[in-house]
């Protein structure tokens, strides 16, 4: 067993964030804060360290067979509530909503188990973002475990959602759009404009002089029955840089405000956000598909209903990946989760991953997971998440300095 140095890997995980970061003045910093913020919100924005250790410690990387399309980047948070993308054709299906996986920027074809690795080791860091002890977190990674194999066997996800997922899910189909021009814009109309602050900072003239070209390869890149016929509605009224995520912080997002249904509040928000080459590439190898279409592919294999709007471009030789933002775009808050739902929210997490793991995958296991493999799985996740929140509180060491 390679041994491994939790304040090495801390300086080596600051250097990198620090080297990805410099082209934002300021972003190194807000980075460090987000990331200190607690060893899940360590790991959500070190997914590349994640596989460094599975490289490393090659024992950590094995497990139960079947392989397909990952999120590669699987957490807590990286679940959401959202209207999918649907030719609407009537009130009903206008405000309709799911729940279900959400961010597949590090998509990439590997080992299933490897999402499943992931997922447990958030909650088992999460444990007490959650109230739960380390006996009742370890309850619920088998639950999510049970929940994940039953649904990529075939089983059905529970149509009976746990309160917090319900919840999220009914204020995703009330939230009207202007909450998120509002949010985002000043002004009124075709007057409005990104408000320049913590969220959008001014985009650089260089980068904004050959962002309509690129948008408009994205907006041919749309599905026709997305895009529509209105080519006025993808009229860019305003641009902005945009600071969002945690892990994907430094990378380019250009927020773009456009004509949309025009009026006082018929304005839309895209976000193009730069694609590299995926975290677990560090085991798997880097893919050959282009980065944005990547992304594209592993949504639309994984979800039954993906979000609108997806498609792909360039600017230069930046792979770009596009989506149109709603105000309906809602994240679980752990903090805010009642302990009576934790077993439910867990079993249907890990069900959520299963139904996507199947749609997604190239080659499902001939059986299913045995508990021998199970329990493995949880101990492996169990040393991961070890291995994190020291190198967590290694860097928040070096933050004192």
């Amino acid at each position: 067993m390679t041994p491994l140095d939790p304040a090495a890997l801390a300086r080596f995980q600051l250097r990198r964030d620090k080297e990805a970061t410099m082209s934002v003045k300021g972003l190194f910093a807000h980075k460090l804060e987000r990331m200190s913020a607690s060893p899940l919100a360590f790991l959500r924005g070190a997914a590349p360290l994640f596989y460094d250790v599975l490289r490393t410690r090659p024992e950590l990387a094995k497990g139960p067979p079947g392989t397909g399309w990952l999120t590669g980047d699987m957490h807590l948070e990286n679940f959401g509530a959202y209207r999918p993308e649907h030719a609407a054709t009537n009130d009903a299906d206008a405000t309709r909503a799911v729940f279900d996986l959400n961010d597949f920027d590090d998509a990439i074809v590997g080992p299933l188990f490897f999402d499943v690795l992931r997922l447990t080791t958030s909650l088992i860091l999460g444990g007490r973002e959650l109230g739960a002890n380390g006996v009742r977190v370890l309850d619920l990674c088998d639950l999510l475990l049970t929940g994940y194999v039953r649904a990529l066997a075939g089983g059905a996800v529970p149509e009976k959602l746990p309160a917090p997922i319900a919840k999220l899910v009914l204020q995703v189909k009330d939230r009207p759009l202007t909450a998120l021009l509002d949010a985002r814009t000043h002004g009124h109309g075709d007057g409005r404009r990104f408000t320049i602050g913590p969220r959008y900072m001014k985009l650089e003239s260089a980068i904004a002089k050959a962002v309509p070209a690129a948008f408009a390869k994205y907006v041919a890149s749309i599905r026709p029955e997305e895009r529509g016929e209105h080519a006025d509605h993808f009229t860019i009224i305003d641009l902005a840089r945009r600071i969002a995520g945690t892990g994907s912080l430094g990378s380019l997002r250009i927020a773009v405000l456009v004509e949309g249904k025009g009026g006082h509040d018929g304005q839309w928000v895209f976000d193009l956000k730069e694609q590299g080459v995926p975290s677990a590439s560090a085991v798997l190898g880097a893919p050959k598909l282009d980065p944005a279409l990547r992304v594209v592919t592993a949504a639309r294999a994984c979800l039954a209903h993906p979000p609108r709007m997806l498609g792909t471009t360039r600017l230069g030789k930046t792979a770009l990946f596009g989506r149109r933002l709603a105000p309906q775009e809602d994240k679980l808050d752990l903090t805010h989760i009642a302990d009576a739902d934790l077993e439910g929210l867990s079993s249907t997490l890990g069900a959520l991953l299963g139904r996507a793991h199947r749609r997604g995958a190239t080659k499902l296991p001939p059986k299913r997971w045995s508990d021998a493999a199970r329990t493995a799985l949880v101990d492996n996740a169990i040393t991961l998440a070890g291995i994190h929140e020291a190198v967590y509180l290694a860097v928040c060491k070096e933050l004192r300095r």
